[in-house]
Protein backbone atom coordinates (compact mmCIF):
# COMPACT_ATOMS: atom_id res chain seq x y z
CA UNK A 1 0.00 0.00 0.00
CA UNK A 2 1.45 3.14 -0.81
CA UNK A 3 1.67 6.42 1.22
CA UNK A 4 -1.22 8.05 -0.56
CA UNK A 5 -3.04 4.96 -0.35
CA UNK A 6 -2.84 5.24 2.91
CA UNK A 7 -3.78 8.23 3.51
CA UNK A 8 -6.47 8.46 1.44
CA UNK A 9 -7.98 5.38 3.45
CA UNK A 10 -7.71 7.16 6.53
CA UNK A 11 -9.15 10.28 5.43
CA UNK A 12 -12.27 8.80 4.07
CA UNK A 13 -12.98 7.29 7.16
CA UNK A 14 -12.42 10.08 9.09
CA UNK A 15 -15.15 11.42 6.92
CA UNK A 16 -17.36 8.46 7.14
CA UNK A 17 -16.77 8.39 11.31
CA UNK A 18 -16.61 12.13 11.79
CA UNK A 19 -19.27 12.34 14.55
CA UNK A 20 -17.30 9.53 16.32
CA UNK A 21 -14.38 11.27 16.72
CA UNK A 22 -11.92 7.97 15.96
CA UNK A 23 -8.46 8.50 18.13
CA UNK A 24 -4.89 8.07 16.89
CA UNK A 25 -4.55 4.40 18.10
CA UNK A 26 -7.82 3.94 15.91
CA UNK A 27 -6.88 5.59 12.67
CA UNK A 28 -2.96 3.94 12.83
CA UNK A 29 -4.27 0.84 13.13
CA UNK A 30 -6.32 0.85 10.14
CA UNK A 31 -3.22 1.15 7.83
CA UNK A 32 -1.02 -1.20 10.09
CA UNK A 33 1.12 1.52 11.46
CA UNK A 34 2.51 2.35 14.68
CA UNK A 35 0.42 5.73 15.87
CA UNK A 36 3.49 7.59 16.31
CA UNK A 37 4.90 6.62 12.73
CA UNK A 38 1.23 7.02 11.42
CA UNK A 39 0.65 10.64 12.71
CA UNK A 40 4.22 11.48 11.22
CA UNK A 41 3.29 10.46 8.15
CA UNK A 42 0.13 11.90 7.65
CA UNK A 43 1.36 15.44 8.89
CA UNK A 44 4.08 14.99 6.61
CA UNK A 45 2.04 14.60 3.59
CA UNK A 46 -1.35 16.24 4.42
CA UNK A 47 0.69 19.51 6.50
CA UNK A 48 -1.79 19.10 9.16
CA UNK A 49 -2.25 16.94 11.92
CA UNK A 50 -4.78 13.98 12.37
CA UNK A 51 -6.72 15.92 14.61
CA UNK A 52 -6.75 19.10 13.05
CA UNK A 53 -7.82 17.60 9.57
CA UNK A 54 -10.46 15.82 11.90
CA UNK A 55 -11.34 19.73 13.33
CA UNK A 56 -11.42 20.70 9.63
CA UNK A 57 -14.06 18.60 8.62
CA UNK A 58 -16.69 20.16 11.22
CA UNK A 59 -19.82 21.62 9.26
CA UNK A 60 -19.09 25.03 10.96
CA UNK A 61 -15.30 25.04 9.73
CA UNK A 62 -16.43 23.96 6.29
CA UNK A 63 -18.80 26.78 6.07
CA UNK A 64 -15.86 29.52 7.72
CA UNK A 65 -13.40 28.38 4.84
CA UNK A 66 -16.30 28.87 2.16
CA UNK A 67 -16.93 32.13 3.52
CA UNK A 68 -13.30 33.08 3.52
CA UNK A 69 -13.37 31.54 -0.32
CA UNK A 70 -15.76 33.76 -1.05
CA UNK A 71 -13.87 36.60 0.03
CA UNK A 72 -9.98 35.64 -1.38
CA UNK A 73 -11.88 35.19 -4.46
CA UNK A 74 -13.47 38.82 -4.93
CA UNK A 75 -9.79 40.43 -3.55
CA UNK A 76 -8.15 38.15 -6.51
CA UNK A 77 -10.52 39.22 -9.30
CA UNK A 78 -10.71 42.88 -7.59
CA UNK A 79 -7.16 43.03 -8.08
CA UNK A 80 -7.14 41.36 -12.23
CA UNK A 81 -5.89 37.55 -10.29
CA UNK A 82 -2.06 39.46 -10.67
CA UNK A 83 -0.89 38.02 -8.01
CA UNK A 84 1.18 34.70 -6.81
CA UNK A 85 -1.95 32.31 -6.66
CA UNK A 86 -2.80 33.23 -10.07
CA UNK A 87 -3.78 29.44 -11.88
CA UNK A 88 -2.57 27.88 -8.79
CA UNK A 89 1.13 28.79 -9.35
CA UNK A 90 1.07 27.09 -12.93
CA UNK A 91 1.16 29.15 -16.04
CA UNK A 92 -1.71 27.56 -17.68
CA UNK A 93 -2.98 28.56 -20.33
CA UNK A 94 -6.43 27.20 -21.93
CA UNK A 95 -7.28 26.94 -25.41
CA UNK A 96 -10.21 25.65 -26.79
CA UNK A 97 -11.05 23.53 -30.14
CA UNK A 98 -12.23 25.16 -33.08
CA UNK A 99 -15.51 23.50 -34.61
CA UNK A 100 -13.46 22.02 -37.66
CA UNK A 101 -10.74 20.16 -34.96
CA UNK A 102 -13.99 18.92 -32.92
CA UNK A 103 -15.28 17.74 -36.18
CA UNK A 104 -12.19 15.97 -36.82
CA UNK A 105 -11.61 14.44 -33.48
CA UNK A 106 -7.80 14.60 -33.81
CA UNK A 107 -7.78 12.92 -37.45
CA UNK A 108 -3.90 13.15 -38.41
CA UNK A 109 -3.01 13.91 -34.74
CA UNK A 110 -0.41 11.96 -32.89
CA UNK A 111 -1.51 12.16 -29.18
CA UNK A 112 1.04 11.07 -26.55
CA UNK A 113 -0.55 9.46 -23.96
CA UNK A 114 0.61 7.40 -20.67
CA UNK A 115 0.49 6.72 -16.96
CA UNK A 116 2.44 8.06 -14.47
CA UNK A 117 2.63 9.08 -10.61
CA UNK A 118 1.11 11.96 -9.07
CA UNK A 119 0.94 12.29 -5.16
CA UNK A 120 -3.07 10.99 -5.19
CA UNK A 121 -2.09 7.63 -7.17
CA UNK A 122 -1.77 6.77 -10.86
CA UNK A 123 -2.84 9.53 -13.43
CA UNK A 124 -3.49 8.95 -17.19
CA UNK A 125 -2.19 12.18 -18.88
CA UNK A 126 -2.46 12.74 -23.01
CA UNK A 127 -0.61 15.35 -24.47
CA UNK A 128 -1.82 16.50 -28.43
CA UNK A 129 0.10 18.68 -30.81
CA UNK A 130 -1.84 21.83 -29.19
CA UNK A 131 -1.59 20.79 -25.53
CA UNK A 132 -2.57 18.81 -22.62
CA UNK A 133 -6.07 17.13 -23.61
CA UNK A 134 -6.50 15.01 -20.94
CA UNK A 135 -5.80 14.40 -17.14
CA UNK A 136 -7.34 11.86 -15.20
CA UNK A 137 -6.76 9.27 -11.97
CA UNK A 138 -7.06 6.58 -13.71
CA UNK A 139 -6.05 3.68 -15.88
CA UNK A 140 -9.56 3.67 -17.92
CA UNK A 141 -8.72 5.04 -21.68
CA UNK A 142 -12.56 5.47 -22.41
CA UNK A 143 -12.67 9.08 -22.31
CA UNK A 144 -9.97 9.81 -24.12
CA UNK A 145 -10.82 8.09 -26.69
CA UNK A 146 -13.99 9.27 -26.58
CA UNK A 147 -12.69 12.79 -27.16
CA UNK A 148 -10.93 12.67 -29.72
CA UNK A 149 -11.29 9.16 -31.79
CA UNK A 150 -9.62 9.57 -35.24
CA UNK A 151 -6.11 10.59 -33.53
CA UNK A 152 -3.66 7.93 -33.06
CA UNK A 153 -2.84 7.05 -29.73
CA UNK A 154 0.82 6.36 -28.62
CA UNK A 155 1.30 5.23 -25.35
CA UNK A 156 4.14 6.72 -23.47
CA UNK A 157 4.54 6.26 -19.80
CA UNK A 158 8.12 7.76 -19.31
CA UNK A 159 7.11 11.06 -20.88
CA UNK A 160 3.67 10.81 -18.64
CA UNK A 161 6.04 10.62 -15.97
CA UNK A 162 8.19 13.86 -16.50
CA UNK A 163 4.81 15.64 -17.43
CA UNK A 164 3.26 14.24 -13.62
CA UNK A 165 6.89 15.38 -12.44
CA UNK A 166 6.18 18.97 -13.66
CA UNK A 167 2.61 19.25 -12.70
CA UNK A 168 2.78 18.06 -9.20
CA UNK A 169 5.94 19.50 -8.59
CA UNK A 170 6.28 21.27 -5.15
CA UNK A 171 9.20 22.70 -4.68
CA UNK A 172 8.35 25.19 -2.19
CA UNK A 173 10.20 28.41 -0.93
CA UNK A 174 10.88 29.88 2.26
CA UNK A 175 7.18 31.34 1.77
CA UNK A 176 5.64 27.76 1.34
CA UNK A 177 5.03 28.38 -1.96
CA UNK A 178 5.95 26.19 -5.37
CA UNK A 179 8.68 27.49 -7.26
CA UNK A 180 7.28 28.65 -10.88
CA UNK A 181 7.93 25.75 -14.11
CA UNK A 182 7.72 25.70 -17.36
CA UNK A 183 3.88 26.93 -18.96
CA UNK A 184 1.55 24.31 -20.00
CA UNK A 185 -1.10 25.21 -22.21
CA UNK A 186 -4.33 22.87 -22.30
CA UNK A 187 -5.77 22.05 -25.54
CA UNK A 188 -10.06 20.79 -24.71
CA UNK A 189 -13.11 20.28 -26.51
CA UNK A 190 -16.28 21.42 -25.22
CA UNK A 191 -19.46 23.46 -25.69
CA UNK A 192 -19.46 27.43 -25.04
CA UNK A 193 -20.62 26.82 -22.26
CA UNK A 194 -18.26 24.26 -21.06
CA UNK A 195 -15.62 26.15 -22.18
CA UNK A 196 -16.52 29.36 -20.06
CA UNK A 197 -16.83 27.12 -16.74
CA UNK A 198 -13.29 26.08 -17.14
CA UNK A 199 -11.89 29.30 -17.61
CA UNK A 200 -13.56 30.41 -14.46
CA UNK A 201 -12.49 27.18 -13.02
CA UNK A 202 -9.10 28.73 -13.69
CA UNK A 203 -9.14 31.91 -11.88
CA UNK A 204 -9.61 30.25 -8.46
CA UNK A 205 -6.73 30.46 -6.40
CA UNK A 206 -4.87 27.62 -5.10
CA UNK A 207 -5.86 27.30 -1.37
CA UNK A 208 -9.53 28.62 -1.73
CA UNK A 209 -12.77 27.12 -1.61
CA UNK A 210 -15.82 28.21 -3.49
CA UNK A 211 -19.67 26.91 -4.16
CA UNK A 212 -20.98 26.05 -7.44
CA UNK A 213 -23.73 28.85 -6.77
CA UNK A 214 -20.43 31.46 -6.03
CA UNK A 215 -18.83 30.08 -9.62
CA UNK A 216 -21.91 30.83 -11.43
CA UNK A 217 -22.82 34.22 -9.90
CA UNK A 218 -18.90 34.51 -10.83
CA UNK A 219 -20.04 34.05 -14.22
CA UNK A 220 -22.93 35.93 -14.40
CA UNK A 221 -25.16 33.54 -14.92
CA UNK A 222 -26.65 32.84 -10.71
CA UNK A 223 -29.17 30.55 -11.61
CA UNK A 224 -26.92 28.54 -13.78
CA UNK A 225 -25.55 26.18 -10.58
CA UNK A 226 -26.70 22.98 -11.76
CA UNK A 227 -25.45 23.86 -15.30
CA UNK A 228 -22.39 24.96 -14.06
CA UNK A 229 -22.01 21.82 -11.65
CA UNK A 230 -22.83 19.69 -15.52
CA UNK A 231 -20.21 21.34 -17.32
CA UNK A 232 -17.52 20.36 -14.01
CA UNK A 233 -18.29 17.19 -14.17
CA UNK A 234 -17.15 16.90 -17.55
CA UNK A 235 -13.88 18.50 -17.06
CA UNK A 236 -11.44 16.45 -19.15
CA UNK A 237 -8.23 17.75 -17.63
CA UNK A 238 -8.24 17.14 -14.07
CA UNK A 239 -6.29 18.85 -11.46
CA UNK A 240 -5.06 21.59 -13.76
CA UNK A 241 -8.70 22.63 -14.41
CA UNK A 242 -9.19 22.77 -10.34
CA UNK A 243 -12.82 21.55 -10.10
CA UNK A 244 -11.55 20.09 -6.90
CA UNK A 245 -11.40 23.78 -5.40
CA UNK A 246 -15.60 23.98 -5.97
CA UNK A 247 -17.77 22.55 -3.02
CA UNK A 248 -21.41 22.54 -2.05
CA UNK A 249 -22.73 25.28 -0.43
CA UNK A 250 -23.44 23.59 2.74
CA UNK A 251 -19.48 23.35 2.57
CA UNK A 252 -19.53 19.74 2.17
CA UNK A 253 -17.20 18.39 -0.33
CA UNK A 254 -20.06 17.37 -2.78
CA UNK A 255 -19.09 14.48 -5.97
CA UNK A 256 -16.02 14.19 -7.68
CA UNK A 257 -15.15 11.84 -10.60
CA UNK A 258 -11.87 10.06 -9.01
CA UNK A 259 -13.73 10.04 -5.39
CA UNK A 260 -14.65 12.61 -2.30
CA UNK A 261 -12.07 10.95 -0.40
CA UNK A 262 -8.92 12.39 -3.02
CA UNK A 263 -10.61 15.55 -3.92
CA UNK A 264 -10.45 16.42 -0.25
CA UNK A 265 -7.03 14.99 -0.01
CA UNK A 266 -5.96 17.63 -2.89
CA UNK A 267 -7.75 19.83 -1.79
CA UNK A 268 -5.41 19.41 1.68
CA UNK A 269 -2.22 18.83 -0.58
CA UNK A 270 -3.11 22.74 -1.77
CA UNK A 271 -3.70 24.30 1.48
CA UNK A 272 -0.83 22.92 3.17
CA UNK A 273 1.37 26.17 3.38
CA UNK A 274 -2.44 27.48 4.82
CA UNK A 275 -3.25 25.00 7.36
CA UNK A 276 0.50 24.85 9.10
CA UNK A 277 -0.83 26.97 12.06
CA UNK A 278 -3.48 24.12 13.02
Amino acid sequence: MSDYDRIAKVIRYIEEQRDDQPDLATLAAMVDLSPSHFHRLFSRWAGITPKGFLQCLTLDFARQQLVEGQSILNAALDAGLSGPGRLHDLCVHLEAASPGEIKAGGAGWEIIAGIGESPFGHCLIAESPRGVCHLSFTNNWERLVQDWPHADLIRDDQRAEIMARQIFRRDCSATGRSSPIRPLTLFVKGTEFQIKVWRALLQIPEGTLVSYGQLARFMGQPRASRAVGSAIGRNPVGFLIPCHRVIRETGLVGGYAWGSGRKRAIQFWEAKPHLKGL
